[in-house]
């Protein structure tokens, strides 16, 4: 348990949170331009993110038991090294082996850093602290989170424009700035985030080999074990299930939505406004997180998350009915907020039935399960998209992940049976 007061562990988490994502925000895009500025096709970037993606799916089980079994903060500080390891490399590749490099590395980072930070503060919160109280922060995170990397989209796209380093490509700088944020981000994580040892209560017998000698169970241990809690219970195998349904629904504001606005104009004029958007969209995000935290009192986490689902399905459909570029976006933008609302309401459900031991374990096998379906249902979406049109796909998807909001309904009868 920490000494530290929850307002004061709540100053921290926000802190490394806005760290952790401005230089999200600073890159915003910049990685594909840079690697198509660089020589590589459309085809070789597919690729690219490909890589990236199929390295944090094949380590996000294995990261998140290691944060529960070595502990949340040397699997921060391994994450935030990657991520500075990952941007110089960037910075460097010339060709397609050297952004693969990059991609691979970025990956690695991106599953250690799946959870532990969350996992920290709430295990540090303790385990008496209120549900409402752990999903008013979370929601405050999420605020901090859309705000940081709406800012950064803006900076970075005023570095690009403004290009104030003569004889620099305008493109690396956004990496060079991103590089410090890291660094900085990398020194608070050591200060900041304490974690108390665990000491076992006796000694291990000698044969035993699934603890580590801090008293942890081993990574191993502790995936298998978060594997069982997900599997017998109910409200948490539906809550995971979730993912597929928000899946669908991301697909739609995040994929199509550059695919559509290219239709009903071209593919410059696109790029051109997708970029200022996408700052506003995030920042709109941000919004939508800081009504979760005021909603969440007075309605409870289950009926925020369940209408969070509901509105952002509707509102990915909206994005088809309408005609329109304006129509379009402002879907687009509404779709974000619903967002912003339903993550940390999410999560709140999911931190209720984890606990210290299996936390960052169970949000990784969350994030598995999200980035899986999300691979898997492009493959069907994106053609389907191609044959019948991006405006009736959007339709379907938006109302489609609609139907996750009945995943909910176990958490809400647990929820009434302890009367919170």
């Amino acid at each position: 348990m920490s000494a530290l007061s929850a307002r004061s562990l709540e100053r921290r988490f926000l802190l490394l949170t806005s760290t952790r994502w401005l230089q999200v925000g600073v890159v915003f895009g910049l990685t594909i331009l840079l690697a198509l500025q660089r020589g590589l096709s459309i085809a070789e970037v597919g690729v690219l993110l490909s890589i990236q993606g199929f390295v944090v799916l094949a380590l996000e089980l294995p990261s998140g038991s290691l944060a529960d079994s070595l502990g949340r903060r040397p699997v921060l500080l391994l994450a935030a090294i990657a991520a500075i390891a990952a941007t110089v490399l960037v910075v460097i590749a010339t060709d397609f082996v050297g952004f693969a490099l990059a991609l691979l590395v970025q990956g690695v980072f991106r599953a250690l850093d799946s959870g532990p930070l969350e996992a920290w503060f709430v295990d540090a919160l303790g385990p008496d602290v209120a549900p409402v109280r752990v999903a008013r922060s979370l929601g405050r995170g999420s605020t901090v989170l859309g705000a940081s990397i709406a800012v950064g989209s803006a900076a970075g796209g005023l570095l690009v424009w403004w290009a104030p380093v003569p004889g620099l490509d305008p493109l690396v700088l956004p990496f060079l700035v991103a590089l410090a944020i890291e660094t900085v981000h990398l020194v608070l994580l050591a200060v900041l985030v304490d974690e108390p040892r665990v000491r076992r209560a006796r000694p291990a017998p000698p044969a035993r080999t699934d603890h580590l000698p801090s008293g942890r169970a081993s990574p191993w241990t502790t995936l298998r074990a978060a594997i069982r809690v997900v599997a017998r219970d109910r409200v948490l195998r539906c809550l995971v299930l979730v993912e597929v349904a928000w899946a669908l629904a991301m697909i739609g504001f995040e994929t199509l939505t550059p695919i559509r606005l290219a239709e009903l104009t071209d593919a410059v004029d696109a790029a051109a406004i997708f970029g200022p958007v996408s700052a506003v969209a995030w920042g709109v995000f941000a919004a939508g997180s800081a009504l979760c935290a005021l909603l969440v009192p007075r309605l409870g986490v289950v009926r925020v998350a369940i209408a969070a689902r509901i509105l952002n399905g509707v509102f990915v459909a909206v994005m088809g009915l309408l005609a329109g570029v304006v129509g379009l976006l402002v879907g687009y933008c509404l779709a974000y907020l619903a967002h912003g609302a339903a993550g940390p309401a999410h999560n709140a459900l999911l931190h209720q039935r984890a606990d210290a031991r299996t936390r960052a374990t169970v949000l990784s096998v969350n994030s598995l399960v999200a980035g899986g379906s999300t691979s898997l249902l492009l493959l069907v979406v994106l053609p389907l998209s191609e044959g019948i049109g991006t405006a009736p796909v959007l339709v379907a998807v938006g109302l489609a992940s609609t139907l996750g909001a009945l995943l909910y309904l176990p958490a809400r009868e647990r929820a009434g049976r302890r009367g919170t």
